[in-house]
């Protein structure tokens, strides 16, 4: 990836390729890799269960963020599924699902069965906790998986959505793509992918605190590319503080949409994150 970028101290790098060398080590390097994930859950593991505790403390932001992908996931279960979804049994998948809030605020809503993903123990015991009286038989949090991104492979064809939000920035390019190679195989015929994340202005910005790199909207096209996957729609996420860095939205599909939809927004907005 020929994008260059900086860490959170400010150090500056020519190539993404050069920043994952210093991060992860050379290809082949397991220890070093392995220690890369290993500090990242551990940064997780010190902090609060709460709403505000995986929000990086701006926990206010919880309903404009809800509000945002409520109406990008409304469109796409209407365009992108038979009947708009109706008198379907849906299911999806909450990757990186912390305590349940997106489960718990919007997809158990629309999915009769959800499946949290995450490798944080105590965040998942919440999540458990968090949702034990929310919905119903017919719209409930089935499967909880304490197992990190990169190492998950979901069952075959389970899925209608697949949703990604603030934790792909932990996987390095070549996790991220293997990840979304696996996943492809367990959507179901019109089945698709939501990934919404923190985004760089230019190239990269690595946090070297929580082992995570923001990617820029070229740089996410590209590992997008590379995963042979198709960019459906895109939305950008609206009514977040200027201090963080912008959100958007990405619908992905793994056939040839017969039109790309795509919006344009100038509001600036992203798992909020202070741009360091």
């Amino acid at each position: 990836m020929e994008v260059s970028g900086v860490d959170s101290e400010g150090k500056e790098f020519n190539s993404a390729q050069e920043m994952w060398r210093e991060a992860i080590g050379e290809e082949g390097d397991e220890t070093k890799k392995t220690q890369w994930y290993r500090d990242g859950v551990s940064y997780w593991e010190g902090v609060e269960a709460s709403v505000d505790g995986v929000l990086g403390g701006y926990g206010h932001v919880n309903d404009a963020d809800i509000t945002g992908s409520e109406v990008f996931l409304k469109t796409l279960i209407q365009e992108r599924l038979v009947n708009g979804g109706a008198n379907q049994h849906l299911v999806a998948l909450d990757c990186g699902s912390g305590i349940g809030r997106i489960t718990k605020n919007l997809l158990i809503r629309y999915f009769n069965e959800v499946d949290l993903l995450e490798p944080v123990a105590q965040f998942l015991d919440a999540a458990r906790e968090n949702l034990a009286s929310i919905g119903s038989e017919t719209h409930k949090a089935t499967n909880f998986f304490c197992v990190p991104l990169q190492e998950f492979t979901p069952p075959a064809q389970r899925y209608d959505v697949i949703w990604v939000q603030w934790c792909i920035g932990h996987l390095t390019d070549d996790d991220f793509v293997s990840f979304f190679n696996r996943a492809k195989g367990c959507l179901k015929p019109g089945g698709f992918f939501v990934v919404k994340e923190n985004l760089a202005k230019k190239g990269f910005v690595l946090d070297k605190e929580d082992r995570s790199i923001t990617r820029s909207n070229p740089y996410f096209k590209e590992l997008f590319r590379r995963c042979g996957l198709h960019l459906y729609q895109t939305k950008d996420q609206k009514g977040l503080p200027q201090e963080l860095f912008a959100v958007k939205m990405y619908a992905l599909t793994v056939d040839i949409p017969p039109k790309v939809h795509k919006t344009r927004s100038k509001t600036r907005s992203n798992r909020p994150q202070i741009i360091k």
